[in-house]
């Protein structure tokens, strides 16, 4: 699959947000991180641009991007749809959480309340996103029990270590969550050795053959269907060299795991302010890596369409 810029920027950013968010409305509504004016400004702000940030950048990959808001009627059998609908209805717990935070500077009560169910519809919302994906049977690196739990597990992983930075930013820094953003990251970074393995072991059973029916033989192309590349081709039909995605591969474990988790170890022996300034670095260094991770999600997705292309 083609890996436009603009969903690899969106599926990578919205996940942190999301997973920040969620984090936020259940450690605010267990009152385990303090009701700060300005922790709570800076935190829901940046939950918030990220996800803003996604979702504006997906418009990109649109053809009629005014035409976004008819995929919100689809909802009854479209992911794509139900993606939206979640993301919206976010919105509204995430309103009521972030007024009783900012403004009347507490989490308990009726605010916690909505937090908790802000966290809830943030975690629906990446399962949505993970399910446009998953649900896609002619892509059989997506069409495994692999893609919504990743989607799950990256978007609390990116989420945690945007959180653990922004305590540390307050002075604030908790253990149990620098742990915890350790333990997630490496969940993480075997969540996907496994995904890799599964994919590169992978027999996908529909051929040219089987799909016209004349298993007796080898079947192949007279002609080509077109004489220069076209749509399919271009979306459906990227392909990258061996040698690039190994490079890719070592360059995402490195990036997303290997780094912020050596990071994080060290800040457990430093003092504030150097503990932020690691966390901070920790969080950007993930993030970028996991910009690669998605890059290679979609680059190294095949679509059985090809097969009319003889590939």
């Amino acid at each position: 699959m083609h890996p436009a810029f603009s969903v690899v920027f969106f599926t990578t950013a919205t996940g942190a947000g999301y997973g920040l968010l969620a984090l936020l409305g259940v450690l605010g509504g267990f009152q385990i991180i303090p009701p700060d004016f300005w922790l709570g400004l800076v935190g829901l702000g940046l939950s918030l641009g990220l996800i803003m940030a996604g979702l504006l950048s997906s418009t990109g990959h649109l053809g009629r991007p005014e035409r976004a808001w008819r995929a919100f009627s689809q909802w009854r059998s479209s992911w794509l749809s139900r993606e939206g609908v979640a993301s919206v209805i976010t919105f509204i717990p995430t309103g009521l959480f972030s007024i009783g935070w900012v403004f009347f500077g507490r989490i308990d009560g009726w605010v916690g309340i909505a937090g908790f169910l802000m966290a809830g519809c943030a975690v629906v919302t990446v399962c949505t996103t993970g399910m446009i994906y998953a649900s896609l049977k002619p892509i059989a690196q997506w069409h495994s029990r692999f893609t919504l739990p990743g989607y799950l597990i990256f978007s609390g992983m990116t989420g945690s270590m945007f959180l653990n930075a922004l305590l540390h930013g307050f002075a604030v820094g908790s253990k149990m969550l620098l742990v915890a953003s350790v333990l997630l990251t490496l969940l993480g970074w075997g969540w996907k050795l496994a995904t890799w393995r599964y994919n590169d072991r992978l027999e996908i059973p529909t051929t040219a053959n089987t799909a016209t029916g004349l298993a007796g033989g080898t079947v192949r192309s007279l002609e080509w269907p077109h004489t220069e590349e076209n749509y399919l081709l271009k979306e459906m039909g990227f392909r990258i060299a061996r040698k690039h995605g190994a490079r890719l591969r070592q360059i995402t474990q490195l990036l997303a795991f290997a780094l912020p988790v050596l990071l994080l170890a060290i800040v457990l022996a430093l003092p504030w302010p150097l503990t932020a300034l690691l966390s901070l670095l920790a969080a950007i260094v993930q993030f970028a890596g996991m910009l690669v991770e998605r890059w290679l999600f979609f680059a190294e997705a095949k679509h059985t369409v090809t097969l009319y292309y003889g590939r």
